[in-house]
This record gives C-alpha cells, sequence and structure tokens, in this order.
C-alpha cells in the first residue's frame, strides 16, 4: 500500500521497474538531459537501476550514495540548521539534495539537467521522530522542483524497492 501517490503514469510502467527506467533514460536522451542521482534512503537503487539499462551512460552523470547526515551538508550542500532542526527524513531535505546533486554532478560549471533525491525511513526503527515507511522523493530540474512525500507500507526491502521505482516514476512525471 502506497499513499499520497497519484495514479498518473501508465500502468504498464507501474508494473515494470526495468521498463520504468528505460523508458526514462530514452525520453532524457531525447530531450538531451543528464541526470544525477542522491540517495539515502534507497542507497544507491535508484542510480543501479538506471546503469542496469544498456546505454544508460548517454544521460546518467552519476550518484551520490549520502546515506550519513553528514554527507548530505558537506557534500549536497543541504543547509546545516535544516538538518539540525529537523533531521534528514524532510521534505526540505529531499528538495535541497535533488537540487545539490545536480551541481555536484554536473560538468564544467553547469548543472546536471535532473536531480533526483531519496530520503526517508526504511526501517527497522523510526528516525529523527519519523515512522518506518516514511519517504520524501524529490526532482530537480530547470523548470523547478517538486517533492512528493508519501507512507509505505511493508518490511524494509520493500520501502527501499518501492521508493526506488517512484523516484523513477516521480522523475519520468516531470518530464
Amino acid at each position: 500500500m502506497i499513499d499520497g501517490v497519484p495514479d498518473d503514469l501508465d500502468e504498464t510502467l507501474v508494473r515494470d521497474p526495468r521498463e520504468s527506467a528505460a523508458v526514462l533514460l530514452d525520453r532524457l536522451a531525447e530531450l538531451g538531459w543528464t541526470i544525477a542521482v542522491a540517495e539515502s534512503l534507497t542507497g544507491g537503487l535508484v542510480v543501479a537501476s538506471l546503469v542496469d539499462v544498456p546505454g544508460a551512460s548517454r544521460v546518467v552523470r552519476g550518484g551520490v550514495v549520502a546515506y550519513a547526515t553528514d554527507l548530505k551538508h558537506s557534500v549536497l550542500g543541504v543547509d546545516q540548521t535544516l538538518l539540525d532542526a529537523h533531521g534528514a527524513v524532510h521534505p526540505r531535505v529531499a528538495r535541497q539534495m535533488a537540487r545539490g546533486v545536480r551541481d555536484a554532478l554536473g560538468a564544467d560549471g553547469v548543472p546536471a539537467d535532473v536531480g533526483v533525491a531519496t530520503t526517508g525511513v526504511a526501517g527497522p526503527d523510526e528516525q529523527d521522530g519519523q515512522p518506518v515507511g516514511t519517504v520524501h522523493i524529490a526532482v530537480s530540474t530547470p523548470l523547478g522542483t517538486r517533492v512528493d512525500s508519501l507512507v509505505i507500507a511493508g518490511d524494509r526491502d520493500r520501502i527501499r524497492r518501492e521508493s526506488t521505482h517512484l523516484a523513477i516514476r516521480r522523475v519520468l512525471a516531470a518530464l
């Protein structure tokens, strides 16, 4: 069960995560855009899903797994005051991660066109006062940044897998 996620994408994409990644990469290539990934909760699963697709190197700049909170600040530029006040599991943290990874993984002073970020609580215990299953996914493009906050029921593996797939779907929806 996933709360707070609109069903606004093609049903085939919902059922097949590999197909979602391939469609996303093709769409980015059509636009001539690149993508950079910042992950906490998903621990590298989003960027791994993208690079599993042959030809991913034409659009994937790379990924940063900022699992430790201090890395969100030092590598991705998340505001330290925000982290001190709310912890790493917060929609504004996801927003700043997505924007920050565009800069961190850009080329020649030009940011990546798309940044996607995941932060949340996969369990087994709550974190920063947030219950297991809390997930924030942010997508940043030159047109703006959107954050989806949701709750995913299930065990740690399911929460991480669903978050990965939803992150890819959210990027598709933003393009």
